[in-house]
């Protein structure tokens, strides 16, 4: 393992875009790549949004798992997360981004999001963003 994904991140693998995020993982190794626990559920509440998509979105879902596994939350990830809501507790962040950011630093994995952002100024939290073209 090497890489945690955000959501959004699997959402631009469900979607086949942009084309370098596809790139970008179509380079890596299966076992390169996990999504925490905290992104599934995040994904499984898009799946179940809405009944006229969720037959389609479960199944691009469950399609998306053949590559990437779920990263079960556990103790280590728990603590992590009260250190890490305890250092930024001024800030005004989204709790599920919180955990996903302590799930990462807690198995010491880089996390891969689109909305860096989101992650700014957690300490010892590694970002990349697939998002962005390499430069030439």
């Amino acid at each position: 393992m090497r890489y945690m994904l955000d959501t959004n991140i699997c959402v631009h693998l469900i979607q086949r875009q942009p084309p370098q995020v596809m790139a970008r993982f179509a380079s890596l190794s299966q076992g390169d790549v996990v999504m925490s626990a905290v992104t599934f559920a995040e994904l499984r509440h898009g799946v179940e949004r809405d009944p006229a998509t969720r037959q389609a979105a479960h199944g691009a879902l469950t399609r998306l798992l053949t590559f990437i596994p779920v990263l079960p939350f556990d103790e280590e990830a728990a603590l992590r997360y009260g250190e890490l809501a305890a250092a930024v507790k001024e800030r005004r962040r989204d709790a599920l981004d919180k955990l996903i950011a302590a799930h990462a630093m807690s198995v010491s994995l880089v996390l891969v999001t689109s909305n860096e952002t989101d992650f700014k100024g957690y300490t010892g939290l590694v970002l990349e963003n697939w998002t962005v073209m390499p430069s030439a």
